[in-house]
């Protein structure tokens, strides 16, 4: 028996020994044959081994490439570029979206003071109006073929002619609140003004006015009637026609005589300078013209003959020429105890029109703005004589120009809506003066029509 118990012992052994030697064969051996001690360090061996062969492989996973680290740092910069120019594009756009809508804000509100001020315009033939004409050359042009005698007299005494080369300037009474006297009967007439100053700013004037009784001196003017200007001589055929038979006939000339009420808006270098009266509107406005847009009527005289409605620069339709051959006799022949009125042929002025007489040939007035952005204004330089922002104020002609290197013609300026605008935006575009490009794209052309009531008192 105790030979059974000796090999028993030693078959343990061996074994013992081949598990040290092969541990595979030691898996799979029964844990029975095994010694107590061999029996629990084995599994401990296996969960340590195996923790050590995961833990190794986990690390080596974890690593990357060198090729790997160069594909992603590309990739990032690539995002972080194309994040950046997102940014600028936007940083831009709105850029471009603020100016625009302060060059709007400013022009919307201009346009709608003008709207209300066209809107309450005087139209009487007895006011005089301070208005451009460019159409003639000369105080006194030919006339037309088929004028009438009558109304080439007329035109060979003179017509009004005021040129206004480059911006343009416009006057006339109108029912508004403006700045009145400190004493005396305010009227509810003002004089309204608007013109571009010295400092290439778009101002207004509006002059409140006294009744004309009511003033007892030049200063402050009150609303005063034909025959005195606003601010330019009258010529012969704007000149009212004497009463009938009463008194000596008065010799109208074309000299400043009445002296114009308000001399300093024709100069603005005449006292006072600045007006009181006077305040900037537009301080991003540098370039104003206008013209007109005249009605479609029928000839009063010859009634078979019909005139379409064309666009204009003098605010009476020269087209209408002809007065009846046998003028009516106005006013009737009445005796009276200290005069006797003698009949007169209507006056030529009112058959032949020559002059506003209360802008009865005027359907709208056509205004016309450019205007910069403060931002853009900034890159223009004032040091240049003139400043730079003037000459590109140079840059854009007047309506009618058709001297200039492809200008439109006459008859293209006559039928043809929104020509100026459209010139000027291409003057723009060219930018021949070779400015800044940032600031050239900064500036806006705004084009409105403001129409105009029929007048309210035609006399001779």
């Amino acid at each position: 028996m105790s030979a059974m118990r000796q090999k028993t012992l030693t078959e343990r052994d061996e074994s013992s020994v081949e598990a040290r030697a092969c541990p595979e064969r030691a898996e799979r051996m029964p844990a029975a044959i095994l010694s107590p001690t061999q029996a629990i360090r084995l599994p401990l061996q296996r969960r340590s081994a195996s923790g050590f062969t995961l833990q190794k492989q986990r690390e080596r996973a974890s690593a990357f490439t060198l090729a790997e680290l160069l594909v992603t740092v590309g990739v990032l910069v690539v995002l972080v570029f194309l994040a950046s120019q997102l940014l600028n594009s936007a940083a831009t756009v709105t850029t471009l979206g603020h100016k625009q809508m302060d060059v709007d804000s400013q022009s919307r509100q201009l346009l709608d003071r003008m709207a209300i001020d066209f809107a309450q315009m005087v139209k009487r033939s007895d006011v005089d109006y301070y208005l451009k004409s460019s159409s003639f050359a000369t105080g006194a042009p030919t006339p037309a073929p088929a004028c009438s005698p009558a109304c080439s007299s007329v035109y060979s005494t003179g017509v009004r002619t005021l040129l206004q080369p480059g911006n343009d300037t416009i006057a006339f009474y109108s029912s508004v609140p403006g700045y009145y006297p400190s004493t005396g009967s305010q009227s509810p007439v003002s004089l309204v003004a608007y013109r571009i100053n010295a400092q290439n700013k778009m101002e207004r004037m509006g002059k409140g006015l006294l009744w004309n009784g009511a003033a007892s001196a030049p200063n402050p003017a009150p609303v005063v009637f034909m025959p005195i200007p606003i601010a330019s001589a009258l010529p012969v055929a704007e000149q009212p026609p004497p009463p009938p038979g009463c008194g000596p006939t008065p010799t109208p000339t074309t000299t400043a005589s009445p002296t114009p009420a308000w001399p300093n808006l024709a100069d603005p270098t005449l006292s006072p300078t600045p007006d009181p009266s006077t305040e900037v509107i537009g301080p991003q406005v540098f370039r104003f013209e206008y013209y007109y847009l005249l009605k479609g009527q029928t000839d009063p005289i010859n009634t078979a003959t019909t005139y379409p409605s064309i666009l204009g620069d003098t605010p009476w339709d020269t087209r209408i020429c002809s007065c009846p051959p046998n003028p009516t006799q106005t006013p009737a022949p009445t005796p009276t105890p200290t005069c006797t009125p003698n009949a007169t042929p209507t006056p030529p002025v009112i058959c032949c029109h020559a002059a506003p007489e209360g802008m009865q040939d005027i359907a709208a007035v056509v205004v016309v703005i450019a205007v910069i952005d403060p931002k853009s204004k900034v890159l223009l330089s004032d040091a240049t004589n003139p400043p730079q922002i003037a000459q590109v104020a140079s840059q854009l002609i007047d309506w009618g120009n058709t001297a200039c290197a492809g200008c439109p013609t006459q008859q293209e300026w006559q039928t043809t809506p929104g020509l100026l605008a459209a010139q000027w935006r291409a003057a723009l575009d060219a930018n021949s003066l070779g400015l800044p490009r940032p600031a050239i794209s900064g500036i806006r052309v705004y084009e409105r029509y403001f129409y105009l009531r029929p007048p309210v008192l035609l006399t001779p």
